[in-house]
């Protein structure tokens, strides 16, 4: 039933993304979504997609994996693309239904909402697929080593991530058995009103709580028995250092930033046409 979600998997293979230090990975997501959210026009999502596409092509990952990703929030995209449709509001209408009304500008808007929030999810699953939770949360904690002079429990907040990655797989599993489980004792989940399905999902959700809660137990006291201190003197097997290939990849994200400003600054000029109907007012 879950299996098809893939946030959180780490899927080994051989490729230079896999290679990237995590901490470029993680400056290289955030200057994504940054170019995602600086796009204004048509042109400069597709640029964003090829770059994903690209992306994923050297990490030698099944794009399938990445698709699946975005399954988990189906239910929100739909949701805010009905919203954002009949109530964005805009000057050109094109269905006016009295109380609600549906324009070109509510079109535009809701077609580049739902590319981003596409795009965003799928990029981070891509991260997640090439980088193991331990190299995650190093990165993570070496990123945010700054915020340890203003007393930010830094390690803590890195390792609670990690441990939550890494019991993502873990849970889905716990989820699937308790589902075969209680179907075996002829429970149904897939048949009657949306009531009687939530009433169904009861079944399901206590056993999961009772398994996560007594999982969290065991782990904190096999930390316990291994004499865990938190940040405190803390060494590291694998230091993380910068490769050639890490500068390579910030400066081609650096360089994708400005080719999406330059397209939003010299669009209206070389489209005047087309400009008007793709850009966000």
């Amino acid at each position: 039933m879950l299996n098809d979600v893939t946030f959180g998997q780490y899927y080994p293979a051989s490729s230079c993304i896999h290679d990237l230090d995590p901490r470029t990975k993680l400056l290289f997501l955030i200057v994504y979504i940054v170019m995602l959210f600086v796009a204004q026009t048509f042109y400069g999502m597709l640029l964003c997609l090829a770059l994903l596409l690209a992306t994923v092509a050297l990490a030698r990952v099944p794009f399938g994996s990445v698709l699946r990703s975005v399954k988990g929030i189906l239910f929100i995209l739909v949701l805010t693309s009905v919203l954002n449709i009949f109530f964005h509001g805009g000057e050109h209408v094109l269905v006016d239904l009295g109380a609600a009304s549906i324009t070109r500008e509510s079109l535009v808007f809701t077609v580049f909402l739902l590319l981003r929030l596409f795009l965003l999810v799928m990029a981070s699953a891509v991260l997640t697929l090439t980088t193991t939770p331990v190299r995650l949360t190093d990165g993570l904690e070496s990123l945010l080593t700054p915020l340890k002079w203003i007393k930010v429990p830094v390690h803590e907040l890195a390792m609670v991530m990690s441990i939550a990655l890494r019991f993502i797989p873990t849970l889905i599993d716990e989820t699937n058995r308790i589902i075969a489980a209680q179907k075996a004792r002829g429970a149904d989940f897939e048949s009657g009103n949306i009531f009687r399905r939530v009433k169904a999902v009861v079944p399901i959700l206590i056993p999961l709580l009772i398994s996560a809660f007594r999982r969290a137990d065991e782990l904190g006291d096999a930390m316990d028995a291994r004499c865990y201190s938190g940040s405190k003197n803390r060494t590291r097997y694998k230091k993380l250092r910068f490769s050639a290939g890490d500068l390579v990849a910030l400066f081609v994200a650096a360089a994708l930033v400005a080719g999406v400003v330059l397209f939003n600054e010299y669009a209206a000029q070389i489209w005047p046409q087309i400009y008007e109907y793709i850009v966000i007012k």
